[in-house]
């Protein structure tokens, strides 16, 4: 009996359940549809003022990328973006020179990211609905530099894997919604596990990289990094074409930041 080409979501923790995840990449890799019933929409339906309506040409309208902070809206497509970003350095890494010289069981740590990054960008998105922001357009040249060989391959990934935990914890507290909070939970919990393997993968497995102290404080505390701090860390790697930027700032008060993450 051929499989269907319709997956029905019904909550947004279906997304993030691995049978569900496994028939979301197959249904997608066959051209199907993904329907999510309008109750995944609730947490994000009361709060999109202030989502810019899409443009013309992404590159043209920098309007389309700015971020509006100051609602759970605007905290997921910051999320959004981010997911975009690493969901499009791993696809690019997998057809990579720095992927084909990873050993096997390092091409499968890297596949597996990949697979998860995908699915993060195709939740939010879908989560997001009509108030996602568009498509993030990079600069192919500098994604394929960041997977030349090895060495960088491994070092971007730590790179955005740290990047990806300080930036759910900076803008986790400005969540609103407990729901949007639980998911964020859930989801920077999964990068920290990527950021942990990455970073033994470059240790040789040696346990002095996997929870270093320039990402775990002296008080045991993963770090975090406000909102600011990520997109203009983002910004100085030179792969985004479409202008991301910070229109309104989160409402609350922001925090001490640690560093961005650097890896050596």
């Amino acid at each position: 009996m051929p499989e269907s080409k319709e997956l029905i979501i019904s909550s947004s923790d279906q997304l993030l359940q691995a049978t569900t995840r496994r028939r979301f990449l197959g249904v997608l890799a066959m051209g199907g549809s993904v329907l999510m019933l309008p109750a995944v929409f609730t947490a994000c339906s009361s709060d999109n003022k202030g989502i810019t309506e899409p443009g013309l040409d992404p590159r043209l309208d920098p309007d389309r990328y700015r971020l509006n902070l100051s609602n759970d809206t605007g905290i997921l497509n910051y999320a959004y973006v981010l997911e975009q970003l690493e969901a499009a350095f791993y696809t690019t890494a997998l057809g990579s020179a720095g992927f084909a010289a990873l050993s096997a069981p390092e091409k499968e740590v890297m596949s597996d990211l990949q697979k998860h990054e995908v699915i993060h960008e195709e939740f939010f998105k879908m989560v997001l609905g009509t108030a996602a922001i568009p498509k993030i357009a990079f600069n192919a040249a500098t994604v394929a530099s960041l997977v030349a060989n090895r060495d960088i391959l491994l070092r971007t990934s730590q790179l955005l894997e740290d990047t990806g935990v300080s930036a759910y914890n900076g803008a986790g507290k400005y969540l609103t919604s407990a729901a949007n909070l639980l998911v964020a939970g859930k989801i920077v919990s999964v990068e920290a596990r990527h950021a942990a393997a990455i970073r033994d993968i470059r240790d040789g497995n040696n346990g002095r990289l996997f929870a270093g102290d320039d990402i775990v404080n002296a008080a045991g505390l993963d770090v975090k990094a406000e909102p600011g701090i990520v997109v203009t860390a983002v910004a100085g790697l030179n792969v985004l074409l479409s202008p991301v930027s910070i229109g309104t700032g989160p409402t609350g008060a922001a925090t001490a930041d640690q560093p961005a993450p650097n890896p050596s």
